[in-house]
């Protein structure tokens, strides 16, 4: 179940480091930086909410606040796309706890291929339905941790810096949410009742 994660070079970082010192010290050489993770954050903003209008406000408030905040940015050994994905995250969460509703969950086949497994011995459709209410029990904390690691392939390294968290705290948890995802599709699919978490 652990497929190998997009990674970016230490040198990749180290020039993207110079951008963003240079954007700290002049909000035009911001731009290359918007270029380059504008239509990667606003993908998964729409993910969370299915509405296009709303992920482009949303996106737009998270470039926002970066350039406002990009004096505060230090490099921490990730790519500065880490830094924006935790600032995507707060604003759709502070988002939709303002409005008391609850987030969307959209979820292409192909990564929830990633999450469903032999061991359950069932057809794969049911299992793909089983896994999507169980996802949808989650809790949001929980819910993007396994968003960021199978659904945007984020190394747990950046899974650690946008969710605040150690990186072996990402991955302990990471194994247990998949320990509680399997064993809510065993018992919803004996017919028990569905465990809350």
């Amino acid at each position: 179940m652990d497929t190998p994660k997009k990674t970016v070079s230490m040198e990749a970082m180290q020039s993207e480091w110079k951008e963003v010192r240079a954007a700290q010290q002049n909000p035009r050489k911001f731009r290359p930086l918007y270029d380059r993770y504008y239509e990667q954050i606003y993908r998964f903003i729409f993910r969370r909410c299915s509405d296009e209008q709303l992920a482009a406000d949303i996106c737009s408030q998270v470039f926002l606040k970066a350039l406002q905040k990009i004096k505060s940015y230090q490099f921490k050994g990730v790519p500065f796309s880490a830094w924006l994905y935790r600032i995507a995250s707060n604003e759709v969460t502070q988002h939709f706890r303002t409005l008391s509703k609850k987030r969307v969950v959209s979820i292409q086949k192909e990564h929830l291929k990633e999450l469903v497994s032999e061991e359950y011995n069932l057809d794969k459709e049911l299992q793909q339905d089983k896994m999507l209410e169980a996802l949808d029990q989650l809790a949001p904390k929980d819910l993007s941790l396994i968003e960021l690691r199978f659904f945007e392939q984020r190394p747990f390294k950046e899974i650690a810096e946008i969710l605040e968290i150690t990186e072996s705290n990402a991955k302990v948890k990471t194994y247990r949410i998949l320990d509680r995802l399997k064993k809510t599709i065993l018992k919803n699919s004996s017919g028990g009742p569905a465990p809350k978490y």
